[in-house]
C-alpha cells in the first residue's frame, strides 16, 4: 500500500455498555480493557473482570503495517473471569479482523473492531471520521478492509503475533513503574503501559512535561550516566531514576516511587523544628530583654520569620475613647518587606460596630479564629481585604482567665490553611507574652510601690531624690534656682498615740491632699517618712516666690481637719534650703532644709525658716546623737535581739533574724531608724556591723553546743558595710574564729543595696556564696528592682517588706503583687519570707499562696539572747512530749 494511503488508515473500537456506546480511536502500542477505572479503556459492567483483557498492536515484520491482536486477560496473565467472545467463539487472542465482534463473557458488554482506509484521498480528520464512523460504513459497506490481502492466517502475521506477544511479557510492559525513553532531541520513544496510564498527558506535553523538561540538559551536565532526581507533577513529588545508554543516544527513566507524603512529612518536621527554635527564642526574649516592648517587638519578628508570614499581630482590648464600649487596638505589629504597615485602620475598631462581635464571643471563651477571607462574614472580609489580608489565625491572649487582646499571623500572598504545628506555636508563644505582660504589671506595681508612699500616694523618698538629681542640671545650665523644702507635722506624735493610727493615717492622707492643693504647676511634694513631707520648688525667680508658697501651706494646714466625726487642728514646721554656693547639690540642700526645720522647730514652731550658714549644720538633738553614738560600742551599749522565723505549714522555727538595739544610759532605747542613719553617714556602721555579725555567730554556736535544733542566724548588711573592700575576708575570719559552719550564717542586703552596682553586688556575692554563706534580699519591694535583674544574683532567700504585709488584708491591688512576688520567686527558686505579721487573715493568705516562711509579732517579738534560748529549748521539750505520748 502506498505511503500516502497508509496514514489514512483508522483503527477503531465502537464500545456498547451499561452506559451507552463510544468510539475510541486506537492509536497507542498497548490498551488494557476492563471495569476498573485505572485502565486505558475502562468497560462499565459488573460482569466484566476488574482488568479483562489486552490489546496488542501487531507490526508487520519488513513492513509498516500494523493490526491489534487482543489477548484474554491482564498484563500479569491472569485471565478473565467470564472470557473472551470473538464472533461469537471463545478464545484466548485473536488477530482482529475489520468487523470483528468482540464480547466480554455475557452479550451485556459488547465491542466492534474496524479498520478503515480512505480510498478515495479525502483529507478525513480523526474527529470526522469518529463522529460520521457510521455513514462512512454505510458508503463503504461491510466489506470495506484495508488489510483485505494481508489479514491472513499466514506465517508472517504469526511471527508479528509472537514477538508482540513476548513484548507484552517483557519486564518493561509489565512492570508497575512508570518508564520513558527518550532520544537526546528530548523526543519520546518509547512509554510503556504504566507511564501512559499514570501520566496520560506526558506524550502530548512531550518536552514541556516536567519528566522530560531540562532533562537532555542536565544529562549532558551531568559526569555520571546514571543518577537520581526529584521531579514535581501537579503538585506531587517522584523520585526519577535517569539512565543514560551513549552506544544508542538514549535516555532512559525510570519513575521510582511517589514520595509526596514523604517530602510532605518532612516540610512538616522542617516547619516544627523551625517554629520550636522560634517559640524557644522568643520566650527567651521575653525572659531576658527588660524593655517589655523591645521583647514583644523581637518576639514577633521571630515568628513572622519562622512562620513565614507575611504580618504578624498583637491586638490588645481598650475602651473606646469617644463611646467607651471594647474596642480592638493593633499594638505591635511585624511586617515582611513585601508588605505594608495597616496599623492606622486598626486603631480603636470596636467589636460590635465593626462586624467582629463573634471574635470578642470566641475570644472570650478562649477559642481561636483562622481561616481564608473568603470563607469568614461579609463584615469580616471588608475589613481584612483592606489590608489585603487572604487568610489569618488568631488565638486570645489571657491572663488570669480574662482575655486581654489576641496574637495573630496574617497570609496576604496567598489563601492559606494554617498547620497544627503554626496553631500549638502561637498558642504557647501567647501564653508566653501573657506571662511577659503580667511580670511587666507586677514589676510596674513594684516599681510603683518602691517610689511612692503607699498610704498617701505621694512620691516617697526615692522618686523624690531622683526628681531633684535630674531637675539640678536643668536649673543650673539655665543659671536659674531652686528650692527644697523640709516639712514636719508638729505634735503630731500626740494626735497619732491618743486617738489611734488608723486616725493618725487619715490625717496624713489629708494633710498630702492640703499640700498638694498649695503648690503651683509643676511643683513636687514627697512624704519623707512618718509625719515629714519634703517639697521641690524647681522654678523660682525670686524669694519672694518661695515664702508665698511657705505661706500658702501654712495656712491650707491651719484650717480644722474633720475625720470620723473628730475635730483636729495641726500646724507644721518648714525649712528651707535655696540652690546657691552655699547648697550646691542635692545632698547638701536636703540636708541644710533639715537643719532649717530644726530650726523652726526651735523658733516655737508653726513657722518657716531659710537656711542661713549662721544655722548649725545639724540639729542640738542630732548633734547629741551621734556624739553618744561614737561611745557606745566602747561602752558595750548595744545588744543583739533575736527574732524567729516560722515555716508556715510546720510551725517550727526555721532561723533567727538577728536585730541591733540601743540601750542609752540616759535616752533609753533608741529606735534603730534613728541612731541607724546616723551611723552610716558618720561610717560608724562598719564597726557597728562586724560586733553585729560576730555576736549573732557566737550565739548561734552557743546554741549548737547547747544541743538545741542547728538552724540560720540572718544579720543585716548596711551599705558601707557591704562595700567593704574586706567584707568577704572579715566574714571568713570570724566565721573561723566562732567555729560556726557558713551554711547557718545568712547575710542579708536589700535590694537597693543589690541594685546600685549590679557586678560589684555579683562579684561579692558570688564570692560569699562559694564560702557556703546563704544570700538573702532584705525589704524587698522597696527599691527599684525586678525579679528579673535579681535572678542574675546568686541568691537563697528573699524577704517581702512589712509594708505589704501591713495592707494585705485590705488592699486587693498588694495582694495580687505580694501573690506576684512569691510565685515569681518560687519559679526562681528563692525561698519566701513575709516580715511583719500580726494577723491570722495574713497568715491564711501567705499560706494559701505558697509562702515558707514568716516573720512578725504574730509569732514572736524580738526576743533577748537569753528569751531566745528558752523558747528554743522549750521547742525541744513539746517535741519530745509529742513523741512519746505517740510511742
Amino acid at each position: 500500500m502506498p505511503e500516502n494511503e497508509q496514514e489514512k488508515i483508522w483503527h477503531l473500537l465502537v464500545v456498547q455498555d451499561l452506559q451507552g456506546q463510544r468510539t475510541i480511536p486506537l492509536k497507542e502500542a498497548t490498551y488494557s480493557l476492563g471495569r476498573d477505572s485505572r485502565n486505558a479503556i475502562v468497560i462499565r459492567s459488573r460482569s466484566v473482570s476488574r482488568q479483562h483483557a489486552i490489546l496488542l498492536r501487531v507490526t508487520l515484520p519488513e513492513t509498516d503495517q500494523y493490526a491489534f491482536r487482543i489477548v484474554d486477560g491482564s498484563f500479569k496473565g491472569k485471565q478473565s473471569t467470564n472470557g473472551l467472545f470473538i464472533n461469537g467463539t471463545k478464545c484466548f487472542s485473536h488477530d482482529l479482523q475489520h468487523g470483528d465482534l468482540i464480547e466480554f463473557g455475557n452479550n451485556q458488554v459488547k465491542a466492534k473492531y474496524y479498520a478503515l482506509s480512505n480510498l478515495c484521498d479525502q483529507n478525513f480528520s480523526e474527529s470526522y471520521v469518529v463522529e460520521h464512523l457510521s455513514d462512512l460504513l454505510s458508503e463503504s459497506g461491510n466489506s470495506i478492509n484495508p488489510f483485505e490481502t494481508l489479514i491472513v492466517k499466514d506465517d508472517s502475521l504469526e511471527r508479528a503475533s509472537e514477538v508482540a506477544l513476548a513484548r507484552l511479557a517483557s519486564f518493561p510492559e509489565l512492570i508497575p513503574n512508570p518508564i520513558i525513553e527518550m532520544d537526546l532531541e528530548g523526543t519520546i520513544t518509547y512509554l510503556n503501559p504504566a507511564a501512559t496510564f499514570k501520566f496520560p498527558d506526558l506524550k502530548k506535553s512531550g518536552k514541556h512535561h516536567p519528566f522530560i523538561a531540562e532533562l537532555v540538559t542536565t544529562v549532558k551536565n551531568q559526569k555520571e550516566n546514571s543518577f537520581i532526581r526529584e521531579v514535581e507533577v501537579d503538585k506531587a513529588v517522584f523520585e526519577q531514576s535517569v539512565h543514560y545508554l551513549p552506544e544508542s543516544d538514549l535516555i532512559r527513566t525510570f519513575v521510582i516511587r511517589e514520595i509526596t507524603e514523604q517530602k510532605q512529612a518532612e516540610a512538616e518536621l522542617h516547619q516544627r523544628d523551625r517554629l520550636l527554635q522560634a517559640v524557644a527564642e522568643a520566650a527567651n526574649y521575653l525572659l531576658v530583654e527588660m524593655n517589655y516592648e523591645i521583647a514583644i517587638e523581637k518576639a514577633l519578628a521571630v515568628l513572622g520569620e519562622a512562620a513565614q508570614a507575611d504580618r504578624v499581630y498583637l491586638f490588645e482590648n481598650n475602651p473606646h475613647p469617644v463611646t467607651g464600649e471594647m474596642a480592638i487596638n493593633l499594638r505591635f505589629e511585624w511586617i515582611c518587606e513585601r508588605v505594608e504597615s495597616c496599623r492606622r485602620n486598626w486603631q480603636n475598631q470596636p467589636y460590635n460596630n465593626s462586624g467582629l462581635s463573634h471574635w470578642y464571643a470566641a475570644f472570650s471563651k478562649g477559642e481561636f479564629i483562622g481561616g481564608l477571607t473568603r470563607e469568614l462574614s461579609v463584615a469580616e472580609q471588608k475589613l481584612l481585604m483592606r489590608d489585603g489580608i487572604q487568610s489569618l489565625l488568631l488565638v486570645p491572649l489571657r491572663l488570669e482567665e480574662k482575655f486581654w487582646g489576641c496574637l495573630g499571623l496574617v497570609d496576604c500572598s496567598q489563601e492559606r490553611y494554617w498547620s497544627k504545628h503554626e496553631e500549638s506555636t502561637l498558642l504557647t508563644l501567647a501564653a508566653n507574652i501573657s506571662a511577659a505582660r503580667q511580670r511587666q504589671q507586677v514589676e510596674e506595681m513594684i516599681r510603683y510601690q518602691a517610689l511612692h508612699d503607699l498610704l498617701t500616694g505621694l512620691p516617697n523618698r526615692l522618686l523624690f531624690n531622683e526628681q531633684l538629681s535630674k531637675t539640678l542640671p536643668n536649673v543650673t545650665r539655665r543659671k536659674e534656682s531652686l528650692a527644697v523644702m523640709f516639712l514636719d507635722l508638729d505634735r503630731f506624735k500626740t494626735i497619732n498615740d491618743s486617738l489611734g493610727h488608723t486616725l493618725g493615717d487619715l490625717l496624713l492622707q489629708s494633710v498630702a491632699q492640703r499640700l498638694n492643693d498649695s503648690l503651683r504647676a509643676g511643683d513636687t511634694v514627697a512624704r519623707w517618712g512618718g509625719d515629714e513631707f519634703i517639697i521641690l520648688l524647681p522654678q523660682i525667680t525670686s524669694v519672694e516666690e518661695v515664702t508665698q508658697v511657705a505661706k500658702r501651706i501654712l495656712q491650707a494646714l491651719e484650717k480644722a481637719f474633720l475625720i470620723e466625726g473628730n475635730e483636729l487642728y495641726i500646724s507644721a514646721s518648714l525649712g528651707i534650703a535655696l540652690l546657691n554656693e552655699h547648697s550646691p547639690d542635692a545632698e547638701t540642700l536636703i540636708q541644710h532644709a533639715d537643719v532649717a526645720l530644726y530650726h523652726a522647730k526651735d523658733k516655737g514652731r508653726n513657722n518657716y525658716q531659710f537656711y542661713t550658714t549662721s544655722i548649725s549644720s545639724k540639729a542640738p538633738e542630732v548633734l547629741t546623737i551621734e556624739k553618744s553614738l561614737r561611745h557606745a560600742l566602747e561602752r558595750e551599749e548595744f545588744v543583739v535581739y533575736y527574732q524567729p522565723q516560722i515555716n508556715i505549714h510546720t510551725g517550727k522555727i526555721t532561723g533567727m533574724e538577728a536585730l541591733l538595739r540601743w540601750q542609752h544610759p540616759e535616752m533609753g532605747l533608741v529606735a534603730p531608724n534613728i541612731f541607724i542613719p546616723l551611723a552610716e553617714e558618720s561610717g560608724l556602721i562598719v564597726p557597728i556591723g562586724e560586733w553585729v555579725l560576730r555576736t549573732a555567730c557566737m550565739q548561734n554556736k552557743a546554741w549548737q553546743n547547747a544541743g538545741l535544733p542547728p538552724l540560720t542566724v540572718a544579720v543585716n548588711l548596711s551599705l558601707k558595710q557591704f562595700r567593704e573592700p574586706k567584707l568577704v575576708q572579715t566574714v571568713a575570719q570570724i566565721l573561723e574564729q566562732t567555729e560556726l559552719e557558713p551554711r547557718f550564717l545568712e547575710l542579708e542586703i536589700t535590694e537597693t543595696v543589690a541594685i546600685e552596682d549590679l557586678n560589684f553586688t555579683k562579684k561579692v556575692l558570688q564570692e560569699l556564696e562559694q564560702m557556703g554563706v546563704h544570700l538573702s534580699i532584705d525589704d524587698f519591694g522597696t527599691g527599684y528592682s525586678s525579679l528579673s535583674r535579681l535572678q542574675l544574683l546568686p541568691l537563697h532567700n528573699l524577704k517581702i517588706d512589712r509594708s505589704f504585709i501591713r495592707e494585705l488584708t485590705t488592699d486587693v491591688k498588694v495582694a495580687h503583687i505580694v501573690k506576684a512576688i512569691v510565685t515569681l520567686g518560687r519559679n526562681l527558686g528563692l525561698r519566701l519570707t513575709a516580715e511583719g505579721v500580726e494577723k491570722e487573715e495574713e497568715l491564711e493568705f501567705l499560706k494559701s499562696i505558697n509562702c515558707e516562711d514568716v516573720q512578725g509579732f504574730l509569732f514572736y517579738k524580738p526576743l533577748s539572747a537569753q528569751k531566745a534560748t528558752e523558747i528554743l529549748e522549750n521547742t525541744i521539750a513539746n517535741s519530745h512530749k509529742c513523741s512519746s505520748e505517740q510511742g
